[in-house]
């Protein structure tokens, strides 16, 4: 199978100071690929890079073999830790906002049949994350768990290929943390998504990720410890079972 996104000898350096050195990574697509590491291992480096908020300072990045656009596009998403909402709009405007920027770039703004068009649209993608009865709220009325599911049906709102999660949900309570668990394994299969999820929970990656990809620094200088970058020093294939199919619905007598 062809790879959907590949790195080959991917380095990101800041004056003399090297973060990733040497990446060489292919990810399929409908990958759930999770990336583990110590900290500083440069692993929100590296979804910064496949994002377009970074450049790489050398080497090569493709997306379905042609160069990887340099900024942010719509064929990526991304969730943060921190949510990433606007407070003074409302759930329904805050994904509404995203179709906006799309489709008036200049005016960030939709009128008419095209705005309730695209209010039914976010309204769907808000159902998808359980945020149905909860459009017209803003963010302050919302919990932790709840802003995190509007971040979601942000990033997923413009249909990207590949979603970045940077430690989604490392804010959460671990009831709240095992709810999102099961919505983003669900989204995945839903939108036939690849996620490329940062996490320090291991337990995490290896239950949502089919890949655990570990960064680290394969080499250590005491004298010069901003001379070597990470890279992938593992990198683990999990096999998923299928999921269970819905029962068909019975035939009303």
């Amino acid at each position: 199978m062809s790879a959907l996104l590949s790195l080959r000898d991917v380095w990101v350096e800041y004056g003399d100071r090297i973060v990733l050195e040497k990446v060489d990574l292919d990810v399929t697509a409908g990958s759930f690929v999770s990336v583990v590491g110590p900290s500083g291992a440069g692993k929100s480096t590296f979804l910064r890079v496949i994002l377009g908020q970074e450049q790489a300072t050398r080497g090569t990045i493709t997306l379905d073999g042609a160069p990887l656009p340099p900024e942010c596009g719509p064929d990526r998403g991304v969730v943060f830790q921190k949510y990433s909402v606007f407070p003074h709009l409302t759930v329904l405007a805050n994904v509404v906002f995203g179709l906006e920027c799309t489709a008036a770039p200049l005016l960030a703004h939709l009128f008419g049949a095209k705005r309730k068009a695209a209010e039914a649209e976010a309204a769907e993608m808000l159902a998808a994350v359980g945020l149905a009865d909860s459009m017209h709220l803003y963010p302050a009325q919302m919990s932790g768990g709840m802003q995190q599911r509007l971040a979601i049906a942000q990033a997923l709102i413009k249909r990207p290929r590949i979603l970045l999660l940077d430690e989604p949900f490392g804010a959460l309570d671990p009831g709240i943390r095992a709810d999102m668990h099961a919505l983003i394994t669900k989204l995945w299969r839903q939108y036939d998504l690849t996620v490329i999820m940062v996490t320090h929970d291991i337990r995490e990656a290896f239950t949502l990720g089919t890949r655990v990809l570990a960064l680290d620094k394969r080499r250590h200088d005491p004298h010069a410890p901003h001379r070597f970058g990470a890279t992938a020093v593992y990198d683990l294939p999990l096999v998923k079972p299928a999921p269970a199919e819905e029962p068909a619905a019975e035939d009303e007598a």
